[in-house]
């Protein structure tokens, strides 16, 4: 290792040392959220119906009812945050397996109000 990489290193230990447990974790999850923060920006910004279906189909929804998801979540608005992530969401809010999220989103107009 380099000089200059040691000496960064101590500076960086002399100043975790003196955190708390709590104050070390609250920083560890502060840099995870950094790192991840652009990906869940790309995420958001370039995602398509498409691939949202894609996600469901490998969920174990079928293709049709799959269709219908992604155009209920697309006209909510809440595409950006993931087909996938939403019927997660419905199946934990009404304790139902996926595909009983999946069928509830596209029979139940307000099925996804209140999730995020």
């Amino acid at each position: 290792m380099s000089e200059d990489r040691i000496k960064k290193f101590e500076v960086r230990r002399q100043q975790l040392e003196k955190m708390s447990d709590e104050q070390l974790k609250n920083r560890f999850w502060e840099l995870c959220n950094q790192i991840v923060e652009p990906m869940v920006d790309y995420g958001k910004k370039y995602t398509s119906q498409s691939i949202e279906r894609s996600v469901l189909l490998r969920m174990g929804i079928d293709s049709v009812t799959s269709q219908g998801v992604v155009s209920r979540i697309n006209e909510a608005g809440l595409l950006g945050k993931g087909a996938g992530h939403v019927v997660l969401k419905v199946s934990q809010k009404h304790k139902v397996d996926l595909r009983a999220a999946a069928k509830r989103i596209n029979e139940d107009k307000t099925a996804l109000e209140g999730l995020f």
